[in-house]
């Protein structure tokens, strides 16, 4: 039987200009993989909590004090709790708290020629880890943008010159999902 692929576009939101990605992901693949998916595709590091809401139900690493109610994202598929037109959320890092958007644009047959997860398009780069958030990431962008801002230096060295806020790769980010998906 060949394998569904879902296309998905991941928006990161509160944040402007707006970063977002749109992925290839096997159908087949359990909540934990997705969460992998989404954390490469948008560049995150994967060091902190997160957890994805499906129609109402939280869905996680189940948390061992019992504080925090999530099924077990390795129990679940992902072509089982969503289908094309779903719309999905995941939030990554429960102190900035990054909210992504996630529509299943389409649904078709897996290419054999192709590798998956691939990642097609998308825009921007992903803010950076421990920013502070949609605020604290437009503080570093306002900072960043003005050299006579009071913060633009130190911002600049903390962010690192290598940063580019509008920098993305598709074809980068594709290599970086088959490698560590």
């Amino acid at each position: 039987m060949p394998r569904q692929i879902l296309q998905l576009t991941v928006a990161l939101a509160g944040v402007r200009p707006p970063v977002w990605r749109r992925v290839l992901v096997p159908g087949g693949y359990t909540l934990d993989r997705v969460h992998r998916v989404v954390q490469h595709a948008m560049g995150w590091r994967d060091c902190h909590l997160h957890s994805f809401e499906i129609d109402g139900r939280q869905y996680g690493e189940p948390d061992p004090d019992g504080e925090l109610a999530v099924r077990d994202e390795l129990d679940v598929r992902l072509d089982a709790v969503v289908g094309k037109g779903s719309r999905f959320h995941y939030t990554y890092d429960f102190g900035d708290w990054w909210e992504h958007a996630l529509l299943v644009e389409d649904v078709c047959t897996a290419d054999p020629d192709e590798r998956y997860p691939a990642c097609l398009d998308g825009d921007r780069a992903c803010p950076p880890e421990d920013v502070g958030g949609p605020a604290g990431y437009a503080a570093l962008l306002a900072a960043l943008a003005d050299p006579a801002h009071p913060e633009h230096r130190a911002m600049g060295e903390w962010v690192g010159a290598g940063f580019d806020p509008d920098a993305f790769d598709a074809a980068r980010t594709s290599t970086l999902l088959r490698r560590l998906c």
